[in-house]
């Protein structure tokens, strides 16, 4: 307790000796400022075809001109029809809708997915952006994605802070964390525009958590250093502890490096590494592979169609369809390493991610991994057509019973097209075939297989 209250003290004592300091190198407020103007803010990425191929925002915008006050209202909302068929043979009770028996499907449209999203230019070299989600997957009715507070120019005077604001960037709050280079190509409820293909990766890396991030800028390097509470929601409450005696939440801690460069002008390169790890938490779990709020764009898709009472489960129960979570809700490492090249219309965009860890009921490590592979050909005036190819694997150690590992596969196959009508208005369709390999006959997966068509028109701004 005494280590506790010296340690308090110390940080109250550093933080009161630069109250001074701070506040008379602080900016003024200017009567610019008395209105808020609509407008894009700076350091902001395009909901449109113009946020294409953009990953953590740059400094570019460091010498604009500050005009005051801006607020940028922005949209995506996205239509599917969908045409899938799945089986499972030889499952154990895949039939008289028993525990295995995959839910009844055919084609049709899926419901609408919507977002809504608010971006302000709070003053000079401050952004805030805050996401929600108005209508999706497993959340039919409005709810709030997130949102977070982004520095560029520090609010101070001196040519230290000047200097600092060239290289730094400060963000944080409850906010998508920017771990790996896979979400920021994925479709994410109805803003669907970033992504080329109908869905992201199997094992699907994305959550949003509190915390912060820091980031240094230089010259076409980048390396970032986060850290958040490992969880989609915040808790305070006090549970049972985990099987390893995890009574605790540990922070997360997560790093990014790589190197971004446009050669020519025909030419960009991009290589980038990832590392993410909690030691062990409690409360309700690590949510890396878990995190999405939104749901698949593959709807009820090789999924245990009945309850245990034989009725047909509700859409909202089956938002993960076609994906897969290695369940490391306990304790976690992982890291992910992506490419993306692109040269004149032809794109690649490639990951790999090995990753390590176990539930809150188990103290043994398992292994999961994952690979993906995607080119595409973006053609026409402006590239506004596209066409392309997804092969994305992954093998991963999974428990059943106390005792019991099994080695378990699954890939992915998909052919895309799309059509940018307008920067703003996108239609594209996908073929797509999906297999389940070595799970055990026990489990619903076990054979199992999904193949068809998805279409989808999308509008964004």
């Amino acid at each position: 307790m005494k280590t506790t209250f010296t340690t308090l003290a110390t940080i109250a004592a550093f933080m009161a000796s630069t109250i001074p300091a701070i506040t008379f190198a602080q900016t003024s407020e200017d009567d610019k400022d008395a209105i808020i103007t609509y407008g894009k803010p700076d350091f902001f990425r395009d909901y449109d075809k113009k946020g294409l191929h953009v990953f953590e925002t740059t400094k570019d915008d460091l010498n604009k001109p500050y005009t005051g006050r801006r607020i940028n209202i922005g949209a995506g909302f996205t239509m599917q029809f969908q045409s899938l068929e799945h089986e499972n043979p030889g499952a154990l009770n895949n039939h008289s809708k028993l525990a295995n028996h995959l839910y009844p499907i055919k084609p049709g449209f899926m419901t609408s997915q919507a977002n809504l999203y608010f971006d302000v230019q709070l003053m000079e070299g401050i952004t805030m952006n805050l996401s929600n989600y108005m209508s999706s997957r497993h959340h039919n009715e409005f709810w709030v994605k997130g949102g977070y507070l982004q520095i560029d120019k520090f609010p101070f005077e001196g040519q230290f802070w000047d200097e600092l604001s060239k290289v730094m960037t400060i963000k944080a709050g409850h906010m998508e964390i920017n771990y790996g280079d896979a979400h920021f190509r994925r479709p994410d409820g109805g803003q669907t525009f970033y992504s080329p293909f109908m869905e992201g990766n199997i094992m699907d890396a994305f959550a949003t958590e509190i915390g912060a991030e820091v980031y240094l800028k230089k010259d076409g390097w980048m390396g970032m250093i986060g850290l958040s509470n490992g969880m989609i929601k915040g808790h305070v409450d006090s549970a049972a502890a985990n099987a390893d005696g995890t009574e605790n939440r540990a922070p997360s801690i997560y790093l990014k490096g790589g190197y971004d460069k446009q050669v020519t002008q025909d030419v960009r390169l991009r290589l980038t590494g990832s590392w993410y790890h909690n030691g062990g938490t409690n409360g309700s779990g690590l949510t890396l592979y878990s995190g999405d709020r939104t749901g698949s764009n593959y709807q009820n898709i090789m999924e245990q169609g009945y309850n245990a009472a034989g009725a047909l489960k509700g859409y909202t129960e089956m938002r993960s369809s076609g994906r897969f979570d290695p369940n490391f809700n306990g304790k976690i490492d992982a890291v992910m390493i992506n490419g993306f090249a692109k040269v004149q219309g032809l794109e690649f965009f490639g990951t790999y991610e090995y990753a390590t860890g176990y539930s809150k009921n188990q103290t043994e490590s398992r292994v999961a991994s994952q690979y993906a592979i995607e080119g595409l050909y973006r053609f026409g005036k402006n590239e506004n057509l596209y066409g392309g190819l997804r092969y994305n694997a992954v093998n991963a150690e999974m428990p059943y019973g106390a005792t019991t590992i099994e080695d378990v596969k699954i890939d992915r196959f998909a052919v895309a097209g799309g059509w940018f009508i307008s920067r703003n208005i996108l239609v594209k369709a996908e073929y797509v075939t999906q297999s389940y390999k070595d799970f055990p006959n026990t489990d619903f997966r076990h054979n199992g297989k999904f193949n068809g068509v998805v279409l989808e028109a999308a509008i964004s701004f």
